[in-house]
C-alpha cells in the first residue's frame, strides 16, 4: 500500500511538473525537478518514523490494550487438537521432569484449564464436521480428538488434585 501511494504522489507531481511547464511556459523546470526524489526521501522517513516503536508506544493507550481482540483464524479441529497434545504434553512433561514448585504447579493449572477449554471448543467442531465428513475426514477427526483426551489425561494425573480445585487468588 506505501508504494502505490508513493507512486501515485510521484506520478501526480511528475504531471504536474509538466503541466506547468505546458501552462507557463517561462518557469524554470530544472528548480521544479529536485521535488521529486525530495518527495521520496520524504515518504521514507515518514514511514520509517510512522513504523518505529517508539511511535507505536505513543500511540498505545489503556483502551486500545483492554479493547485488542486477538485475531483468530478459523482452526480446524486437527491443528487444534496438535496444539492441545503439545501443550498437554508440555505441562505434563514440565511436572514430572522438574521438581514441581508451587508457582509451576499453578501455571500448569492454569495451561491445563485452558487446555480443558479448548478441548470443549473441539468437539464442538468435530462434532460439527462428522456428520458432512467422508469416510477418511471422519476417521482423522476422531483420531484427532482421541490424542487430544488421551494428552490431557495424562497432564491431568500428572497434576496434583489440589491445584485443581481452587486457584491461589480464590484461596486468599
Amino acid at each position: 500500500m506505501f508504494k502505490l501511494w508513493v507512486a501515485l504522489v510521484l506520478a501526480l507531481e511528475v504531471v504536474g511538473l509538466l503541466l506547468l511547464t505546458l501552462a507557463v511556459p517561462g518557469v524554470p523546470i530544472w528548480v521544479l525537478i529536485p521535488l521529486v526524489p525530495l518527495t521520496v526521501g520524504i515518504a521514507l522517513v515518514a514511514r520509517r518514523e510512522l513504523e518505529s516503536p517508539a511511535h507505536r508506544l505513543r500511540r498505545l493507550s489503556p483502551e486500545a490494550i483492554v479493547g485488542h481482540r486477538p485475531r483468530r483464524r478459523a482452526e480446524s479441529p486437527e491443528s487444534l487438537s496438535r496444539s492441545i497434545v503439545e501443550r498437554a504434553n508440555e505441562i505434563h512433561r514440565s511436572l514430572t521432569e522438574l521438581p514441581a514448585d508451587e508457582t509451576r504447579v499453578e501455571m500448569c493449572a492454569l495451561g491445563y484449564r485452558a487446555c480443558a477449554n479448548d478441548m470443549i471448543t473441539l468437539t464442538h467442531l468435530v462434532n460439527e464436521a462428522l456428520p458432512n465428513a467422508p469416510l477418511l475426514h471422519r476417521l482423522r477427526l476422531r483420531r484427532a480428538r482421541k490424542r487430544a483426551i488421551d494428552a490431557l489425561a495424562e497432564a491431568r494425573e500428572a497434576i496434583p488434585s489440589e491445584a485443581l480445585r481452587t486457584s491461589r487468588q480464590e484461596q486468599q
